[in-house]
């Protein structure tokens, strides 16, 4: 079955009522969330009716919430603990993650592994490693998915061998709850040809477990393969191109697996930088009927504008 969805907003005066509306007006079937910003430890209480009224929906409308993902706060770094107050607070403020998912009723969870900045690789393989054994510790019900990186900077989870050295040093009762999350666009300039996924499927299967996989970042990107930058692209308007994608997207080994888009917002006019019109029910209906759209700016703008 295909489990397709977006990026969404989470949302103080909506909560989860919000994610689930805005979802069901994409044609989505799940989604993904922040719990708060991304980039700080900004949090509000989370609002119990919302929440059972979401839920009500969800079941409504056929939303799959055990398919569903939040996305964790960028600014969590495991990978450093060159600093051991910031490290110990990273644990922390993922493990209020993690309790908020488990309030939410949604048990998926996708966090970038981090940098290792002044370190060195091994060492924030180290690092992540033994902060995912203490923030999961006595943590039940929510699986932990670790991002593929672009290799920005001094990134850590840029490759299958970086995915498996982190697996090689979980607890054994940790290792059963973190699996991996693949994104198109960083695997593209990471410098994986996802003209060739089924090859990379293949290894990742024989070093990790194809099991392992538990949702995959549906993005085109800007850049050349290998360029390590990480810019999204809307679906076919990138370097990947939307063939490419549709296979990873319909790949029989990941049938039953979530997609997310996690495309960009189209721009107001062409003398605006402010990005204000989502394209995902459109970019949804390209992958629903595996035809591209080339008019998609077009038509997002006609509807937001009607």
């Amino acid at each position: 079955m295909l489990y397709i969805g977006s990026h969404t907003s989470y949302l103080k005066d909506k909560g989860l009522l919000g994610v689930v509306n805005e979802s069901i007006s994409y044609g989505a079937n799940i989604f993904m969330f922040y719990t708060g910003s991304n980039q700080s430890t900004l949090r509000f209480p989370i609002d119990k009716e919302l929440t059972r009224k979401a839920h009500e929906k969800m079941l409504e409308y056929n939303l799959d919430k055990t398919k569903c993902i939040v996305h964790a706060p960028f600014i969590i770094n495991l990978a450093n603990n060159s600093s051991e107050e910031k490290y110990e607070f990273y644990i922390n403020f993922l493990r209020q993650e993690l309790n908020r998912c488990i309030e939410l009723d949604i048990r998926n969870i996708v966090l970038h592994p981090g940098s290792y900045t002044t370190l060195d690789r091994e060492t924030g393989i180290k690092n992540i490693a033994n902060g995912l054994n203490i923030a999961l510790k006595d943590i039940e019900g929510v699986n932990l998915l670790l991002e593929f990186m672009s290799g920005k900077g001094t990134e850590v989870g840029t490759s299958i061998s970086d995915l498996k050295g982190i697996f090689d040093l979980l607890d054994e009762d940790i290792k059963e709850k973190v699996f991996v999350c693949l994104d198109t666009c960083h695997m593209n300039d990471a410098g994986i040809d996802i003209s060739k996924f089924d090859e990379f499927l293949d290894v990742f299967d024989k070093t990790i477990g194809i099991d392992k996989i538990k949702c995959i970042h549906v993005n085109d990107s800007m850049n050349p393969i290998g360029s390590h930058k990480d810019r999204h692209a809307n679906l076919g308007y990138g370097t990947i191109g939307f063939e490419n994608l549709i296979n990873v997207i319909y790949n029989k080994r990941l049938d039953d697996i979530p997609k997310i888009l996690e495309t960009p917002y189209v721009t107001k006019d062409d003398n605006s930088k402010e990005k204000v019109y989502p394209p995902y029910k459109y970019e949804i209906e390209m992958i629903r009927n595996k035809k591209f759209n080339e008019n998609l700016e077009e038509n997002i703008k006609n509807y937001y504008l009607q």
